[in-house]
């Protein structure tokens, strides 16, 4: 056999082992993966270079080897999983580094961290004061978590009491001008719901490059020519104007009429619009 066909069967063979080992490793990102998966990789990939480029070692010598480090990693990752010894042992452990604002010097000596590489990585946090750090947490994969001071934080809609609705994910219903009919059928909608809800806004199908619903229904456009401006969705506004009108209409009712029943009935209406008003403000103003 010639050399050069003997490297390309070698290389195609190690290309697809390889990539059932990654394939087995599961769907953990280059920057989660621990420094023992880390070098597990860095010597899989050096050997499969070596047999691949030396023809004299047996192709056989390769498998074993590569093998040895493909399968133990995928032993070890599954007793990972059942036992926390075995994760601490193979992935490490978390280190706190600032616990209650003060900073562990004993603990970035023990993760061979500087100050320097401490504040660094305050600095990725958007975190440039130590004293707004309420604790930091060196996790296993060298990334810091940080957890800053109460009135450091954000306000949230929980901090300021505020009602808001439950979001699910958005359903990509047109892809370069296509109509996708299985998330359609997913939201309980179907092609002429789209086509309808495309007319209102004035837009050919043929020119949707994205199209999205979201939780509430509405549909949200991107188009081929960006020079083109999309009328925003107004659905919710015009609902919430609506009730909203309705509501005043039956209070000015109420004032109006003379007639006891027909006032109390207009009372009433306008307490449950304004209770409707209530539970629906969540979605129809966010």
């Amino acid at each position: 056999m010639p050399d050069w066909l003997n490297i390309l069967l070698r290389a195609l063979s190690f290309f697809a082992l390889i990539f059932l080992f990654i394939r087995l490793l599961g769907k953990r990102l280059t920057t989660q993966l621990s420094v023992f998966d880390q070098v597990n990789i860095i010597v899989i990939g050096s050997i499969a270079a070596i047999i691949t480029l030396n023809p004299t070692i047996k192709f056989t010598y390769g498998l074993i080897a590569i093998a040895v480090w493909g399968i133990l990693p995928i032993i070890i990752q599954f007793l990972s999983l059942k036992y926390k010894v075995v994760r601490d042992i193979f992935q490490g452990k978390e280190t706190i580094l600032i616990n209650h604002g003060k900073v562990l010097e004993d603990k970035l000596l023990e993760a061979r961290f500087t100050p320097e590489d401490l504040l660094r990585q305050l600095r990725r946090k958007d975190v440039f004061q130590v004293a707004d750090v309420e604790f930091a947490m060196l996790e296993p994969d060298g990334e810091l978590s940080v957890l800053l001071k109460k009135d450091q934080q954000p306000v949230t809609a929980k901090t300021m009491g505020l009602k808001v609705a439950q979001e699910s994910v958005p359903q990509t219903v047109m892809l370069d001008g296509v109509m996708l009919d299985e998330p359609l059928t997913a939201m309980g909608l179907n092609r002429n719901w789209l086509h309808t809800e495309l007319e209102k806004i004035g837009v050919a199908p043929e020119n949707v490059f994205i199209a999205q619903v979201d939780s509430t229904g509405q549909l949200y456009v991107d188009l081929f020519n960006d020079a083109l401006l999309v009328p925003k969705p107004k659905t919710r506004e015009l609902l919430y104007a609506t009730l909203k009108k309705c509501q005043a209409d039956c209070e000015l009712y109420a004032l109006g009429t003379k007639k006891p029943l027909a006032k109390k009935m207009y009372e009433n209406s306008a307490r449950e619009l304004q209770e409707i008003v209530e539970d629906l403000e969540p979605l129809l103003k966010r």
